[in-house]
């Protein structure tokens, strides 16, 4: 294991932390805030209003994801902050456009709003990936994203309740609070240094990817790639459905109008997470940390599992629920979102970069979380948000079981092999040098 960080790395952690944690933590204000408007009687097509736009922006989120597999693996570094400035305000632009066109023509700047925001994750990303504080960076980062949504939610909610505006004019007027914030942290994440010789050297240099090289890895793992995706469709559309129907979760619960919940129950869930993933920094072999990481996957999966057969069985509360499971599936899908895949680029020396793999997983995570809400909306429209919530849960934790327990058995294999050849290559150089 590595040793404990030194008192000189400490400014530079605290400055990079802040910089990616406050840029992704803006960008969820131009995305989440319209989920916490009802839109109660509003239809179109008889579909309600809200699961159409939850719709639109879902698809307009994974068309990002596909488009980002190309993007983001290809960024070059002087390109960064102009992508990451540029898509934010085409994001804001859409929804001011949302707010002005009438229904149900306005439903399509919701798609707009989804197309923009999709490839931020891997350009603030980009800034940390490759690093030996890669782990707690990318923690900082992760926590990001179940703190921010709860808490621009209440922000919105206040917009409409202190300040009057509208359910159409809130998401654009939430998302122009932070704009400045944005471009503070913009200017943070250009201040960060580049990755070191000895970053280099502990997990390996991250370079833009061509088609070719893209093409290439995915064929050498293709086993493990696939049953990671197959997990992390199942993890995304799972959490996506508890992010954009908390309200009427926490309704359906006995918390109507209470606008401190969304935030209370992450802030919950995000330090809990944040303290077990800050430990695999300490792996300063970076199979010993894969193979953590699949440990937490576990753990993520019968966590999920156990809490809810509890609440499902009147044997705990909703709040004590909605932690737990909140626990359990953020501790499997943060590690997908940067965490794991740096590693494992890492552990197989891979020439790349981990922007490539999380977009590749977020790609087919988003198109599923497309297909779970039409499965729900046409397929089980009887079912109450509470049961369907409840009902994939266990399919989730199911699936992560049988997931990890394969995965693990694979890594152990193919390491074994890869350490073997890459011996194998180092005494044939030794000889032809000699």
């Amino acid at each position: 294991m590595q040793k404990s960080v030194k008192k000189s790395n400490i400014p530079f952690l605290l400055n990079a932390s802040l910089a990616s944690f406050g840029a992704y933590f803006c960008m969820y204000a131009f995305r989440k805030p319209f989920s916490v408007a009802t839109f109660e009687g509003m239809e179109v097509f008889h579909i309600d209003y809200k699961i159409i736009l939850i719709i639109a922006q879902v698809l307009g989120y994974a068309l990002s994801k596909f488009i980002g597999i190309k993007v983001v693996s290809e960024l070059k570094v002087n390109q960064r902050v102009y992508y990451l400035l540029g898509l934010i305000l085409m994001a804001e632009m859409a929804l001011v456009l949302f707010a002005l066109v009438p229904q149900p023509f306005n439903v399509v700047f919701m798609f707009l709003n989804g197309v923009p925001l999709g490839m931020i994750w891997g350009i603030v990303f980009s800034y940390l990936e490759g690093r030996k504080f890669t782990e707690i960076l990318g923690v900082a980062l992760s926590t990001s994203f179940i703190v921010s949504s709860g808490v621009v939610k209440s922000v919105g909610l206040f917009v409409m309740t202190s300040w009057g505006f509208s359910q159409l004019w809130m998401p654009a007027i939430t998302g122009s609070l932070f704009v400045l914030p944005l471009l503070f942290f913009a200017w943070l994440l250009e201040r960060i240094p580049k990755p070191t010789q000895e970053d280099i050297e502990l997990r390996s240099e991250r370079i833009p990817m061509t088609g070719k090289e893209r093409k290439k890895l995915v064929l050498k793992f293709a086993f493990p790639i696939t049953i990671w995706v197959l997990f992390y469709t199942f993890l995304t559309s799972f959490r996506d459905f508890r992010d954009n129907f908390s309200r009427e979760l926490w309704d359906s619960m006995g918390y109507k109008g209470d606008i401190s919940v969304y935030s209370s129950s992450e802030t919950w869930v995000a330090c809990i997470v944040l303290l077990v993933l800050g430990f695999a920094f300490y792996f300063k072999d970076n199979m010993k940390a894969l193979l953590f990481y699949q440990f937490l996957l576990l753990l993520g999966s019968i966590s999920l599992g156990v809490s809810t057969y509890l609440f499902h069985s009147g044997n705990i509360a909703p709040f004590t629920w909605m932690v737990v499971s909140g626990f359990g599936l953020y501790i499997c899908y943060v590690p997908f979102n940067c965490l794991f895949f740096d590693r494992f680029i890492g552990a197989f020396r891979i020439k790349g970069n981990a922007g490539f793999l999380i977009y590749l997983a977020d790609a087919f995570g988003y198109l599923g979380s497309v297909v779970v809400l039409l499965y729900k909306n046409f397929g089980q429209s009887g079912l109450s948000w509470i049961e369907f919530f409840t009902y994939s849960a266990y399919a989730v934790a199911g699936i992560g079981f049988v997931v990890t327990i394969s995965s693990i058995l694979y890594l152990k294999g193919k390491f074994k092999t890869h350490k073997k050849s890459s011996v194998n290559y180092k005494l044939v150089l030794d000889e032809t040098n000699v």
